[in-house]
């Protein structure tokens, strides 16, 4: 009787199967448990025997076939039996699946003959080389990483078709769905195998189209804005995301998700996702279907508590939102990390906070009740940072909010992981709990992978102001891998041209401290505008300290030289004016300052809600030969009606004056016009000398403006945005002495130095383009003096490659 044996190598491997005859000593044939059989090419010959007992004890082991590589000695290591042991068919189909289980053997025979267990293989080929036919969208490199056979390793036919179901994928994520993969061995001498993926790449499966069903309160552009698929333009170049993808498409239902319900929409879901191909077979068409519901409201609010030290009212009234307040998903994440910290201050670390909803279909309100329980008591006993292969252990544990011997808290686990991402050097962050040396200890185990934080940009730019532009930049924001920034850039242009230095160390002295110093030559062409030509070099200091979480204060010194050239002759005929001619040389300015920042904007990019302010001043005198005192103020506001409907306000102003008897010079004033007050060229408005037409600056100016943000009817994806605006301001308040005659003491002729109203109306258009991001502004003066000069149209655009 013969029993099956191993398959082939080159098709998945079956389960191994057991049929053992083992006879007595001095019977004619061996007992035998084998697997499948394999092809033919490297099958080892059944042996052939007659039944006998059930039960055989084995004297002596003999490894046969060809075994070319593998030692004797090593195949019995793998084998679980040894002379002397008595065996039956189980015990031999044990064995014969250990062997088959090293991944060494194609085929695997076994039998007991005259009290010898014989033990026959045929070893898997070694892979001589892998090859990659027919690919040209994803390159060898690319296809080597992903495949786990390699070149002198052991060929097996379920590695490789693990290999095919990857390469497959990684044609799929790259908008290939019809790819297709057929793997091939050519057989080589000393049992070696070229291993040969034959690919058929198929076309490339864009997005033609992402339509979107049920939806009314948002548009289909709005709801495209929220998604990372994108539509295939011809623009999106670089990026993958414009190809169907069903794990990128989940995330995405996630994503409108999230964003409906932090609008109010409670009951939101995605009713369905159908991807559809397109007659052509190289695009796909999404369609997704939402049911919106209705829009809801917080119902009651409360917080319920087990501690009766934790006052439940007070907990309630800390919360970042109240009865009756707009739904948003969001808020309720923030409450409980709210309650942790309020929790946590009262001496609470080890709380659990779980919120309960209910809804009211027919009020439209959500009531939420958080139940807040003391959890049990667990420290950190340990930190662990793995994968940082070149940013220092401190830098990414300075990051953390829990450190060992601390109360262990998720919510403050979370916010380091966050902490850590927005840093920018790592690619990915992951950190874990894992149970300590004790039930009331865990160790942290904080995972990152780096990546690169080096930048080299040139650019290149034009504009209706500056003529051409260029510049060269190096950046490195984790120098030497110790989160340090290190910027280094030169610009060149018609009217500045710019060479500076700067370096930031985030935690100085080991605190919650930024500071840096800056080295910096400009020189500003201003002949056009004013008859000067204006240098500066020098050197700064900076600090910058956070009082919470949106609220920071920075503190600088600086020491510079400034000159003022005019062509030569300009004053000596006295056609210039004092208030520029009495500036001429270079003056040595050593200024200290602050500014107070306060940023409550949903948004940092592109709010729709919220406000920011700031506060500077900065005092000239401590040493050198200027002395002023500067103040500037700016707060904007921000609110949405829609998602493409955004009114943002803004008032800014500013003060300076000189000490000591000095007057502000022509550098340290204020000058209005261009992208600070449109409608007007650079420097365009305030005081000027009608002689000359020199525009001479400002100690004082006030500028408010209101901006819409507006539809303008195109594809979100053209990244075209479109507002209306209103600029208003004053301009002025020159030191008398240049204001008045000094002849006669009257006010003088040629000086205008009145703070007369100026307004402009007009629209801007901002666009996202591939080269760059380019701004249109189209104004018109409503208010102005006769000698302001006006621009009507403004464009600007710069890229970086």
């Amino acid at each position: 009787m013969t029993s099956p044996h191993v398959r082939g190598p080159f098709r998945p491997l079956g389960r191994a199967s057991a049929l053992a005859l083992v006879v007595a000593a001095g019977l004619a044939g061996p007992a035998l448990a084998q697997q499948t059989p394999p092809a033919p090419a490297i099958q080892a010959a059944p042996i052939q025997q007659d039944p006998g007992q059930d039960r055989v004890q084995v004297n002596r082991i003999e490894v046969r076939g060809a075994n070319q590589r593998i030692e004797d000695a090593t195949v019995l290591s793998y084998l679980p039996i040894r002379p002397g042991d008595v065996v039956d068919a189980v015990v031999l189909d044990v064995a014969v699946q250990a062997l088959s289980r090293t991944g060494l053997f194609a085929d695997v025979q076994m039998g007991v003959q005259n009290g010898v267990l014989i033990v026959e293989v045929v070893e898997n080929p070694i892979v001589n080389q892998v090859i990659f036919e027919g690919n040209g969208a994803v390159g060898d490199d690319k296809l080597r990483e992903e495949v786990t056979i390699r070149p002198r390793g052991i060929y097996t036919a379920a590695r490789v078709q693990e290999d095919v179901g990857k390469i497959v994928e990684l044609y799929r994520l790259s908008g290939r769905i019809s790819a297709t993969v057929s793997p091939k061995i050519v057989r080589l001498e000393q049992n070696r195998v070229d291993v040969v993926f034959e690919i058929d790449e198929g076309p490339e499966t864009g997005l033609q189209s992402i339509t979107f069903l049920g939806n009314e309160a948002f548009s289909d552009n709005d709801l495209r804005e929220v998604m990372v698929t994108k539509q295939s333009v011809w623009w999106r170049i670089f990026t993958q995301n414009d190809n169907y993808d069903p794990n990128r498409l989940d995330y995405d239902r996630e994503q409108l998700r999230d964003f409906y319900t932090n609008r109010g929409y409670y009951d939101f879901r995605v009713v369905s996702a159908v991807a559809e191909l397109t007659p052509s077979g190289d695009a796909f068409a999404i369609t997704l279907t939402v049911d919106e519901g209705d829009k809801y409201t917080f119902g009651d609010v409360k917080v319920v508590t087990e501690n009766d030290k934790l006052n439940a009212d007070l907990l309630t009234r800390i919360l970042p939102f109240q009865s009756g307040a707009l739904y948003e998903s969001d808020k309720i994440e923030t409450a409980t990390e709210t309650l942790t910290y309020a929790a946590g201050s009262a001496g609470y670390a080890f709380v659990e906070i779980e919120p309960e909803f209910r809804a009211n279909p027919e009020t439209d309100t959500i009531d939420v009740t958080f139940n807040v329980r003391e959890g049990e008591r667990v420290y950190v006993e340990r930190v662990n940072v793995i994968g940082n292969t070149r940013t220092i252990d401190p830098v990414i544990r300075r990051e953390l909010v829990l450190t060992e011997g601390d109360a262990f808290n998720r919510q403050l686990l979370e916010r380091s992981r966050n902490n850590l991402r927005a840093l920018g050097f790592f690619k990915d962050v992951t950190v874990e709990e894992v149970r300590g040396s004790e039930p009331d200890r865990s160790i942290v185990n904080v995972t990152v992978q780096e990546q690169p934080t080096g930048e080299l940009s040139v650019g290149a730019g034009f504009s209706s102001y500056d003529s051409f532009v260029l510049n060269l930049g190096i950046s490195e924001s984790n120098f030497r891998g110790r989160g340090q920034n290190l910027v280094a850039r030169a610009e060149w242009g018609s009217l500045r041209q710019n060479i500076d230095f700067r370096f930031t160390e985030p935690k100085f002295l080991g605190r919650d401290l930024r500071a840096g110093f800056d080295l910096f030559h400009s020189r500003y062409d201003l002949s056009e505008y004013s008859s000067y030509d204006y240098r500066s070099t020098g050197a700064g200091l900076r600090v910058s300290y956070p009082l919470n979480g949106y609220t920071a204060i920075s503190g600088r010194y600086f020491l510079r030289e400034d000159e003022i050239i005019v062509p030569s002759g300009f004053c000596g005929s006295g056609s210039g004016s004092s208030a520029l001619c009495d500036q001429i040389g270079s003056f040595v300015n050593s200024s200290i300052g602050y500014t107070l920042l306060v940023d409550r904007r949903n948004d940092p990019i592109r709010p729709t809600r919220g406000w920011t302010g700031s506060l500077r001043q900065d005092l000239a005198g401590l040493g050198g030969d200027v002395n002023y005192l500067k103040t500037e103020g700016e707060i904007s506001a921000f609110h949405g009606f829609a998602p493409e409907w955004i009114v943002t306000t803004r008032l800014e102003a500013g003060y300076v004056t000189g000490w000591a008897g000095d007057p502000v010079r022509i550098n340290d004033r204020f000058f209005k016009g261009g992208n600070s007050f449109r409608g007007f060229e650079t420097a365009g408005m305030g005081p000027r000398d009608l002689l000359t037409t020199d525009a001479l600056g400002g100690n004082f100016y006030v500028v408010g403006t209101v901006e819409l943000t507006v539809p303008n009817g195109l594809p979100e994806e053209y990244g075209i945005r479109t507002s209306a605006f209103v600029d208003v301001g004053t301009l002025g308040l020159l030191d008398d002495r240049y204001t008045t005659d000094q002849a006669t003491g009257l006010p003088s002729t040629r000086i205008n130095d009145e703070l007369d109203f100026r307004g402009a109306v007009g629209v801007s258009i901002h666009w996202r383009s591939p080269m760059g991001p380019i701004r249109f502004d189209l104004a018109q003066p409503f208010s102005q003096m006769p000698f302001d000069k006006t621009e009507n149209f403004r464009f600007s655009t710069s890229t970086q490659f």
